[in-house]
This record gives C-alpha cells, structure tokens and sequence, in this order.
C-alpha cells in the first residue's frame, strides 16, 4: 500500500537533514558559543532565517513525490478544521485541540503527510490569529514532526491497542513540543545574564558550561510550562484521542479508500 505523500529515498534524506538543522537551531542557547563578558547577546538570526527557505524545500520535495489533487483536497480540509480549532481552544491553559486530529492524519496517511499536516496547520492558523512571527516556522517545524512520528507508529497495532497507544504518544508530543518551543525562546522569556543588567537564576548565561545552563533551562521549564500549558496540552491529547479517535479514524481511512492513498495504519482493520 502506498501512503499519501511517498517518502522516497531522496525525500526521506531531505526530511532527515531538515530535522537535524531544524534541531540544532532550536537549540542554539544551549550550542552558541559566546564570550561571557560580553555586553551583548545577538542569536544568531541570520542562521535562524534560513528556517522557513528549508520548510519551503521539504514541502516541494514532498509535493514532487506524488501529492495528487484528492490528496491536496484531504490536506486543505484538515489544515482548515485544524486552524478552526486552534482559534477555538488555543489560549485558555494549553487547551489545544489542534494535535488530536494532527496525530489522527499522521497516522492514517502517513508521515510524509504528517509533517506537511504539521506545516500548513500551524501556518493557516497563524493566519487566522494574528499569530504570524519569528516563532511561527519553529512552531510548523515542531508540529511537523508530531504529525511524522504518528506515521512512524507501528502499523499492526489496531483497535483499543491502538487508541491507548496514540494517547500516550499524544500525552508525550504534548510535553516535547511545550519544551522544544521554550528551547528557542528561552533566553527571551527569562532574560540573559549579562554584565550590569538585572537577570534571574533561571537566565540564560553565555558562555557557561552546556549543562548549567541545561540546568536552567529545565527549571525553567518546569516552573513556567510543565505544570500548567503542556499539562493542559497532554490531558487535551488524551482526552480528545481517547473519545473522538476511533470516530475519527474510522472518517479518515473511509477517506483514504475513496481518494486511493491508504495511510500506513489503514491497511490492518
């Protein structure tokens, strides 16, 4: 069976250095190096620029791989559904109905389509709530790859194995998106630690040894986010997957069969 978006040799070279650049670029409070008496602390934007020009190249690599019009039409509608339901539930203690159905496409058509789902329903929906900014293409690169590891999920597993294996991949992405999004903001949020400027213990401090500031990064995290939005995150996951998933999944493999492009877990019912 073939999945909606072919991840061909070439293709899957390409999503695999696009994730390990996309990696290194969230991390770079933890992999900049800079001297510690500086007065000043510049990320490195014009590495950081290149982001979206690499998503761009990864969806045209996809599309070349056999993205037909019925695929296209799938992916249109749930990028739509999913920017409606983000600009419903995002905002109110991480309650985001958005990676349900994310983890649900993923998993029916595939990673590659996964990772497109990824891309163009965080950016639809950025559309929708003024939430365009410097943080967006981390934010698809991130959500991509939620979309991609529900297509990497085992194939044979199905009925309730299913369901209670896509919640707890559900309640996982949850809390790996919250602390990959912090990684790149963090120096922003807590401030950095520089001469004669006021900062915190949970600042970014250049120069330091990585695990110090790995260190601070996590209490950071666990203070700021853990506890409240990616919890809320998780336990929307769960829930959402848990009652709607067989529903939903039983739609998108109906889906799947009319439009000819059966994902990976729709071949054992």
């Amino acid at each position: 069976m073939s999945t909606a978006v072919p991840l061909s040799l070439r293709s899957t070279l390409v999503l695999g250095v696009t994730s390990v650049i996309g990696l290194l670029m969230l991390s770079w409070p933890l992999l900049l190096d800079v001297d510690p008496s500086a007065q000043r602390v510049d990320p490195p934007f014009l590495f950081l620029g290149l982001l979206p020009v690499i998503l761009a190249v990864v969806l045209a690599e996809l599309s070349e791989g056999g993205m037909d019009a019925r695929v296209l039409a799938i992916l249109g509608v749930l990028s739509a559904v999913n920017a409606v339901l983000r600009l419903l539930s995002a905002g109110t203690a991480g309650l985001e109905l958005v990676f349900f159905l994310l983890i649900l496409g993923g998993r029916v058509f595939g990673a590659g389509f996964g990772f497109v789902l990824g891309c163009t329903s965080l950016f639809a929906s950025a559309l929708m709530t003024a939430g365009v900014g410097p943080w967006l293409p981390f934010q698809m690169l991130v959500a991509a790859w939620v979309g991609m590891g529900a297509g990497l999920l085992p194939r044979r597993v199905t009925g309730r194995r299913e369901i209670a294996m896509l919640v707890v991949y559900g309640i996982v992405a949850a809390y790996l998106y919250g602390l990959l999004m912090n990684l790149q903001g963090w120096p922003f949020m807590a401030g950095v630690q520089v001469p004669g400027q006021d900062s915190t213990e949970l600042s970014y401090v250049p120069g330091a040894p990585l695990l110090d500031n790995l260190h601070h990064f996590v209490v950071y995290t666990l203070l700021t986010s853990t506890g409240g939005w990616d919890t809320g995150r998780a336990i929307t996951n769960a829930l959402a997957l848990a009652l709607l998933g067989p529903a939903v999944l039983t739609t998108l493999r109906r889906a799947a069969r009319r439009a000819r492009v059966e994902g990976p877990a729709a071949t054992a019912r």
